[in-house]
């Protein structure tokens, strides 16, 4: 993300819809606003006032009027609880924080196939040498990565001429140990990869010890958050992303669309309350609950599962192809949950399942 700064257009034309009428209403030129719309006027000299107005007109705060770097955009996964819930950040720091066994290096490796068959370069900063991996389960997990990854490097060198080499063409995924975070070695590579006038670098930090779990802030500042679930684990609901603490910097401001904004709020809301409910279900039955809450839990119960998803990189595992799900039918599809519209289908059906297809 580059240091230019532009306007956030679409944010602008949905709230203010005749937005060069209301400009010329509120004292402003339509002719500078239409070309601070269209970048002919550098949003660098516009006047403070001249935002100020816009963003008063758009009910938002500057920060939000103004996109800086060339703006978070989001990297589409095609995995539903990613992409609902805490979607990636391109160019931005994903921190994934789980206990070992639940699952993160399996999501990393995921990511590393889906991406590499969109042209991305994935690269492996590993914390062992080949040599050094033994046969428990971390290790293997390890090796797994490295099988994954187009490239792996297990020095600060060695990964930033990786990075370096292909950069200039390509986009890159870089994978890390929390170790490279504690050692401060990530942000000196980040430091010349910037002072070389690269792209910043789509970033996925893991913990492998398992001891991020117990820290407030394992990893610093982060634009998405995957925090793993081991209830979800233990139903072996996988992947076991937990839905509700689980964020994106994309959720704030005006990054997304109204109806993602919307649809994720909901559904965080439905699966909070289901949890709590599941608790009550457990100790006392479903039958202490209320009408309206049978309704939550039930509903609860199918989103949940909606959003378990086969892996491609665990086909041989599970016997499951492994499956893609774009946004718009992740939102369609989580709607329609919702709403009941699918009410009168089992749990059952909604498990490791792409679409809804019913």
């Amino acid at each position: 993300m580059d240091d230019d700064i532009r306007l956030n257009v679409p944010l602008l034309r949905r709230r203010v819809p005749n937005l060069t009428t209301v400009a010329k209403a509120s004292g402003l030129r339509p002719a500078t606003v239409s070309n601070l719309c269209t970048g002919k006027i550098s949003l660098a000299k516009a006047e403070v006032r001249t935002l100020v107005t816009l963003a008063t007109l758009a009910g938002c705060t500057l920060d939000e009027l103004v996109i800086r770097g060339g703006g978070i955009t989001m990297m589409e996964s095609g995995i539903k609880v990613l992409d609902l819930f805490a979607p990636l950040v391109r160019g931005g720091t994903v921190g994934l924080v789980a206990r070992s066994n639940m699952g993160q290096l399996v999501l990393v490796q995921e990511l590393f196939h889906r991406f590499s068959q969109r042209n991305y370069v994935t690269v492996f900063w590993s914390p062992f040498t080949a040599e050094e991996l033994g046969d428990d389960d971390i290790h293997k997990g390890i090796k797994f990565v490295m099988d994954h990854a187009q490239l792996t490097a297990t020095t600060l060198d060695q990964t930033y001429e990786l990075i370096d080499s292909h950069r200039h063409d390509k986009e890159i995924i870089l994978a890390a140990d929390r170790r490279t975070v504690l050692s401060g070695g990530l942000w000196t590579l980040k430091e010349k990869l910037m002072d070389a006038g690269a792209r910043p670098i789509t970033t996925l930090l893991v913990d492998i010890s398992g001891d991020a779990v117990d820290e407030d802030t394992p990893y610093g500042p982060l634009d998405t958050l995957l925090n793993f679930d081991i209830n979800l684990v233990t139903r072996s609901l996988y992947p076991a992303v937990d839905p509700i603490t689980s964020t994106s910097s994309l959720l704030e401001g005006a990054q997304l669309e109204l109806t993602h904004i919307t649809i994720q709020q909901r559904a965080r809301k439905l699966l909070r309350r289901y949890k709590e409910l599941r608790a009550l279900v457990s100790a006392w039955g479903i039958e202490r609950l209320s009408d309206s809450d049978k309704t939550t839990y039930h509903r609860g119960e199918r989103l949940e599962a909606y959003l378990s998803q086969p892996f491609y990189v665990a086909e041989p595992f599970t016997k499951r192809l492994g499956i893609s799900v774009s946004l718009d039918d992740t939102l369609n599809d989580t709607r329609r949950i919702l709403d009941g519209v699918v009410d009168e289908h089992t749990v059952e059906q909604f498990l490791y399942l792409g679409e809804l297809n019913f």
